[in-house]
């Protein structure tokens, strides 16, 4: 309980203190403060991503469906948080670039990042066996997650991008934030990964409740 309490208390601060804070891109203005919150949303989703890679790969070794629930949960997760990251994308668009999608190469690839762990829950749906549900959506799980790094941090940097690849560490490797805009960005960053972790467990914990209702 004490950490959900200073999970709240984090995030009220950075809430704040984005609102107080000048805007990151003084040319934009207002509307460049998504940045604190879209970076932070696609963060996480590749995190999720990651969590689900780990326990498809552990289901396919021990063979508990307990992986496969955590692997399911982790996905789901990263799919809610790719469309948040989309939708506050879309609204950075609107502003800065005159509209809501562009088919840049970053919408494109979190597009397609959409459409494959969308297929990954249309084949849970589509087979009946527990245990081969478990099989195949781990096994699919593990072929989706590589093409994260691909769709998120390679080919968005291999084609012209109307994103700014620079604006937050420049070419030649240095931070382009001041450092109060900094500590609110790794604050935002570090509040929302706790908030994935505090939803992770929780529904962690309802999955294996109604388990237990039904085996009860």
């Amino acid at each position: 309980m004490f950490w959900k309490i200073v999970l709240l208390i984090w995030m009220s601060v950075v809430i704040v203190a984005i609102f107080l804070l000048p805007p990151p891109q003084l040319q934009l203005g207002e509307v460049s403060r998504i940045f604190f919150f879209h970076v932070p949303m696609a963060w996480v989703a590749v995190l999720a991503f990651l969590l689900s890679f780990i326990y498809s790969i552990l289901y396919l070794r021990e063979k508990d469906l307990i992986y496969d629930n955590r692997a399911k949960t982790a996905a789901r997760l990263g799919l809610l948080f790719t469309v948040l990251a989309t939708i506050s994308g879309s609204i950075f668009a609107k502003a800065g670039w005159g509209s809501f999608w562009n088919w840049d190469p970053r919408e494109t690839s979190i597009f397609i990042l959409l459409l494959i762990y969308g297929a990954y829950f249309a084949l849970r749906s589509a087979v009946d066996s527990e245990e081969k549900e478990a099989s195949l959506s781990s096994v699919y799980a593990i072929l989706a997650f590589l093409t994260v790094p691909f769709l998120v941090f390679v080919i968005p940097r291999v084609y012209q991008s109307l994103h700014p690849n620079d604006s937050v560490i420049s070419s030649s490797l240095r931070l382009q934030m001041s450092p109060a805009i900094l500590i609110t960005f790794l604050a935002s960053m570090i509040g929302f990964t706790g908030l994935f972790v505090w939803i992770f467990k929780l529904e962690t914990r309802v999955n294996r409740l109604m388990d237990e209702s039904k085996e009860g």
